[in-house]
């Protein structure tokens, strides 16, 4: 089997399993299960049918970093549920949810499951890292569509895209990006700069939406073509459009940095993080039975040790 590394937008996995498994999963105490054991049953089919030989859950030590919110106050602010001078902001997350991610680390650490993050960045700048990086074709998983930008099918990097939930995952390749928003990969980050996006924090440029943000990008390619367009008085801009860009222009300054993920972050290789997938043996795995007794993770651990028994 040819190697293939599969990287974890985990926090919106995670999520994505607290909202679409019954919250009435508790373990004796009372305390949700129902995001571990989402997670633990994705983790178990994805890297069977997708077959990867690697994983990497990669993780937000950062969800909300400062350089980025240095550049643009409104990135995530609407999640923010308190603030802290020096360090991350806390994020608003259920407390159900809460109480589960300590165990949804212990779980993947006894699974032999690499866990990678980096000091004020995001998941999102380490899958950035792996992705740019890897020797071997790239499945990204995640529920975010500004990891689009990753896609690029002559290094073998697609994304594997949740957000219309497991049983309709959808394979992100250039040739749907292009189908789809009429842009490339490449061009991904302009457009959601211009487009928008309110559930990030990013107002975009007002009056302009995706089809004029697609539009703009096939006639002039880049961001920084159109706004160079936007101040050639014998450039075809139309005036309308001329005015929405200059009005919007500090936003457009910042923007792009903003949404464009890191891709050069020091991090250990994935060899080094231990990403390639084996079989759980030893104590580890008698640990990590008791702990699924213990916490009523019931069939999700059995069905993750028989797909990491296929690595043995």
């Amino acid at each position: 089997m040819a190697d293939r590394l599969m990287l974890l937008d985990t926090a919106s996995l995670y999520f994505r399993a607290f909202y679409g498994v019954p919250d009435k999963i508790t373990r004796s105490d009372g305390t949700p299960v129902n995001a571990v054991r989402g997670l633990l049953d994705m983790i178990a089919r994805l890297t069977v049918e997708f077959e990867a030989t690697h994983l990497i859950a990669c993780w937000d030590d950062n969800w909300r970093p400062g350089w980025r919110v240095d550049l643009l106050p409104s990135y995530k602010a609407q999640r923010v549920a308190e603030s802290v001078a020096n360090g991350p902001d806390v994020e608003e997350v259920p407390d159900g949810l809460t109480a589960q991610i300590p165990l949804i680390r212990e779980v993947l650490e006894l699974a032999g499951i690499a866990i990678v993050g980096a000091a004020d960045h995001e998941a999102d700048d380490v899958i950035g890292t792996y992705a740019s990086g890897a020797r071997s074709a790239v499945d990204v998983v995640t529920g975010d569509r500004d990891l689009f930008q990753l896609v690029d099918d002559a290094h073998e990097v697609r994304v594997i895209y949740t957000a219309r939930g497991m049983k309709n995952l959808e394979l992100v390749t250039d040739e749907v990006i292009v189908g789809k928003y009429r842009v490339l990969p490449g061009q991904y980050v302009d457009y959601a700069t211009l487009r928008g996006d309110a559930s990030d924090g990013l107002p975009g440029v007002a009056g302009v939406g995706e089809k004029t943000a697609a539009t703009l990008l096939g006639e002039y390619g880049s961001l920084e073509s159109v706004r160079d367009a936007a101040t050639d008085a014998e450039s075809t801009l139309s005036a309308s459009v001329r005015s929405k860009l200059t009005a919007a222009s500090d936003y457009l300054d910042v923007a792009p940095r903003v949404v464009r993920v890191v891709r050069d972050l020091d991090l250990p290789t994935p060899a080094k993080a231990g990403a390639r997938l084996s079989a759980v043996t030893g104590k580890k795995r008698a640990e990590l039975e008791r702990l699924s007794k213990d916490w009523n993770l019931g069939g999700s651990v059995t069905r993750l040790l028989a797909a990491l028994d296929t690595y043995s």
